[in-house]
């Protein structure tokens, strides 16, 4: 019998498949049944998979059943890329598929924990990592220098809003169109809630690309629109501006569509031609090959049980108003903006992800766990790879500094300055007692007393920890915000 190769719903871009392989694809009931998913996260992956199928034709076999392993058994013999969770990993080796490396990554598995096995003691910074990968595939490269002099950019590339605008006025990002195979899909997820499968969120038209047209589209268009803009504005959010000047790449290059080196040679094009500067390509290229790189191998590397790591004892459950994305219920604009932006339309950029919806999690103390897991759930970019050591690390400081040096908390203040929602918002970002507090000015000083003694010799929070002793109101923001319990601020 012919060995064909099986592929994952993240896994439909040709460099998955070799040239005139046949392919198998698996649609999984049993996938949306386990947990309550975005609809639009299902429409998203179902269209992927179907319109995948009818690009390869004869040479794919598309199953539908209950469960992965209930089609894959009849198969026969099976290969497979090995997959971006320890789940499905283990599922295709209990099952004898012939199992490859990984692809869909500049840097493979081996090539990653030699670099990480060579440091010894040092922390495994995704700054040093993010340099190893550009030196190794001569990428910004000035012989052995960077190109420019100096690695990031960072500094040039945290401006705030421009004043005295509501968008940064660059032009709408391109969309696709639906089609039969989406319409088909959405009957599908129709018939699925029918029988007692539940979806969260809105899935209103569909606004990612699901096939490699159309991500190539998207590449093309960010590339010569919005890459220029990127840098200064990457870490600003506006409020009527959604993309601003980001790519809105994660999505189907997280489905496979794209490689990331094609990525980089599109973004590397644009600053040869000067149509970008180097602050921009360089930013951008950092987090296509450093950060999102970086945070797939330590799910790897870090091992199962990382996502387990609680390092600040937080244990609270998300409430029914964040859980299910209840952003009428809000009255802090920000957060009610951002939890909206994920109900309507499973997205916004890693600043509202990170220093809204994550900064507002570490304040009350939410469930490592349940917090990483609704991330997945509700991004249509998410996967378990993605979310841990993004959300798990990152956002909640969960693992005790593995992956940043400080709890990635603020206040208003950093908000007010960054974005454009307090204007106009029930909340002062200056205030920290009474009915006008902002809650994250509030929550960060909370915040800050629960879990100092996790915090003692962090010389990063010596200023903050200094300042909590200064507090004059300290005992009266404590009681204030011990009082919100699961109530939306």
């Amino acid at each position: 019998m012919t060995q064909r190769r099986w592929i994952f719903a993240d896994q439909l871009g040709p460099h998955f498949v070799d040239p005139d392989e046949d392919v198998v694809l698996i649609e999984s009931h049993n996938v949306w049944r386990r947990r309550t998913y975005h609809r639009a996260k299902a429409l998203l992956i179902l269209s992927a998979m179907r319109h995948r199928a009818v690009e390869l034709g004869d040479r794919c076999t598309y199953l539908t059943s209950d469960t992965y392993g209930e089609s894959a058994r009849e198969l026969g013999p099976l290969r497979v890329s090995d997959p971006t969770s320890r789940g499905a990993r283990r599922l295709v080796r209990k099952l004898g598929a012939e199992v490859e490396p990984a692809r869909g990554f500049l840097t493979d598995e081996a090539t990653f924990n030699a670099w990480a096995e060579a440091r010894g003691k040092k922390r495994l910074l995704q700054e040093d990592f993010y340099r190893s990968v550009r030196t190794r595939h001569g990428i910004l490269m000035s012989g052995n220098k960077p190109e420019g002099g100096q690695w990031n950019f960072d500094a040039d590339n945290r401006q705030p809003p421009p004043k005295g605008q509501v968008t940064l006025g660059l032009r709408p990002p391109w969309l696709p169109t639906e089609d039969d195979i989406d319409m088909q899909v959405r009957d599908h997820i129709a018939r699925l809630e029918s029988r007692g499968v539940t979806f969260i969120g809105n899935a209103g038209p569909r606004e990612f690309a699901v096939t490699r047209t159309e991500a190539l589209t998207v590449l093309d268009d960010f590339v010569t629109h919005r890459l220029a803009s990127f840098g200064p504005f990457e870490d600003a959010v506006m409020a009527q501006d959604r993309t601003m000047a980001h790519s809105r790449l994660s999505v189907p290059l997280n489905l496979g569509l794209l490689h990331p080196m094609e990525i980089v040679e599109a973004a590397l094009a644009a600053y040869e031609s000067g149509a970008a500067p180097l602050t921009s390509v360089e930013g951008f290229i950092r987090q296509v090959i450093g950060w999102r790189e970086y945070v797939w191998h330590l799910y790897w590397y870090l091992g199962a049980d990382y996502a387990r790591s609680n390092a600040l004892n937080a244990t609270t459950p998300l409430p029914t108003w964040f859980a299910e994305l209840r952003a009428e219920d809000v009255k802090a604009r920000c957060l009610s903006h951002a939890l909206a932006e994920v109900r309507d339309h499973g997205w916004n950029h890693h600043i509202e992800r990170l220093m809204v919806l994550g900064n507002w999690a570490l304040q009350r103390g939410y469930d490592p766990l349940a917090t990483a897991d609704w991330f997945r759930r509700v991004y249509l970019d998410g996967y378990e790879w993605v979310m841990s050591a993004n959300v798990i690390g990152m956002a909640l400081y969960a693992d005790g500094g593995v992956m940043a040096t400080k709890p990635y908390a603020s206040g208003g203040a950093y908000i007010k300055r960054m974005t454009d929602f307090c204007k106009g918002c029930d909340y002062r970002p200056d205030v920290r007692v009474g009915e006008n507090a902002c809650p994250f000015t509030a929550g960060y000083w909370a915040l800050i007393d629960r879990i100092r003694p996790q915090l003692e010799g962090n010389h990063r929070m010596a200023i903050p920890l200094r300042g909590l002793e200064r507090l004059a109101d300290r005992e009266a923001v404590i009681a204030q915000e011990s009082l919100r319990g699961d109530d939306a601020p």
